[in-house]
């Protein structure tokens, strides 16, 4: 729902235009004047949701074996391209230099046949497919090699981890056994949830400011990323998901799953002019107009307003700044 404010450094100071109250033209007594001043106004819609990871991965190894070892636990932040794990290679490294061997002497027998005249080039093809096959062997070694030792994509935390040193991995599949759930904590989002009333002025781009309800004296500013096309359904509230991402501050103890509101910026004005929302009001005529308040009289001014958020509305002509105001 609609949440009402305004940010900025501006106070809207209540000035006294005398201690007695005025009397409108309908006999009616004002409510307490106040000064037009100068100020930010800000409008927002409100929504709360849970935070979760926006980036994140299941690591696996691409080969089966016996996990030789684990140099992460549960809880441990890791560096992109750190090594967490890795296999039991032995058996793969020698399988590597019976390979290299092989293509060694294919090269060389490809090399032996070219150096000599009157080769047959059926010979000469065998020696380079036998040379090719060799090595297509020692890359295929290689591969395995490579995919018994397990690395961050990503500067992350350890969130799970699943096995322990020793265990046997099976060869992969249709899908690989994740060994490592790698999260990224400094950088995540809310999914909050928008009232309907309230989601068409909702847009990708737009600035928003999050209260983390285990953390209520720190406000993270986000932004909207992308607004849900189909709505959620509760109890007979339509709601729309709304994600918002934001970057965790240094030394805020952000996690995954907390509750947090988002109050999300739809529209905004700098340096305008500025009156409670109560003292703008329709005449007869359907003219925007407010009382001015001059010496002891009460002057119907019309005035052309701009943006409010029920408190506060802007002035965009018809007043001064340092003039009084009445309800």
């Amino acid at each position: 729902m609609k949440r009402w404010g305004i940010i900025g450094t501006v106070l809207l100071c209540l000035a006294l235009a005398g201690s007695i109250a005025c009397e409108l033209p309908d006999g009616e007594v004002s409510q307490q004047p106040v000064e037009v001043v100068r100020g930010d106004l800000t409008v927002t819609v409100s929504g709360s949701g849970y935070i979760s990871v926006t980036n994140e991965k299941q690591l696996a190894f691409g080969s089966g074996g016996k996990i030789d070892k684990l140099f992460v636990e549960e809880g441990d932040e890791v560096k992109k391209g750190e090594i967490l794990a890795t296999l039991d290679t032995s058996a793969l490294e020698l399988s590597l230099i019976q390979a290299q061997l092989a293509r060694d002497e294919a090269e060389y027998n490809l090399k032996q046949l070219k150096d000599v005249l009157h080769s047959s080039q059926d010979r000469i093809k065998l020696a380079e497919a036998a040379l090719k096959a060799a090595e297509r062997a020692v890359a295929e070694v290689q591969k395995q090699l490579d995919e018994a030792v397990i690395t961050a994509p990503f500067d992350g935390v350890v969130a799970i981890l699943t096995v322990k040193e020793g265990d046997i991995v099976p060869p992969p599949t249709m899908a690989a056994q994740a060994i490592i759930h790698l999260i990224d904590l400094s950088s995540l989002e809310l999914s909050a949830e928008v009232d309907e009333i309230d989601i068409p002025d909702v847009e990708p781009g737009q600035k928003a400011i999050i209260e983390v309800d285990a953390l209520p004296d720190d406000l993270i500013d986000g932004e909207v990323v992308s607004i849900s096309e189909l709505p959620d359904i509760q109890t007979g509230l339509v709601v729309y998901p709304v994600k918002i991402k934001f970057d965790v501050p240094a030394g805020l103890a952000v996690r995954a799953g907390m509750s947090a509101t988002a109050d999300i910026i739809i529209q905004e004005r700098k340096d305008v002019l500025l009156v409670p929302s109560r003292v703008v009001r329709q005449d007869e005529q359907g003219n925007t107009v407010v009382n001015v308040v001059i010496g002891k009289e009460i002057e119907e001014r019309a005035v052309v307003t701009g943006i409010s958020n029920g408190l506060q509305t802007e002035i965009i002509s018809g007043l001064n700044e340092g003039e009084t105001v009445t309800g």
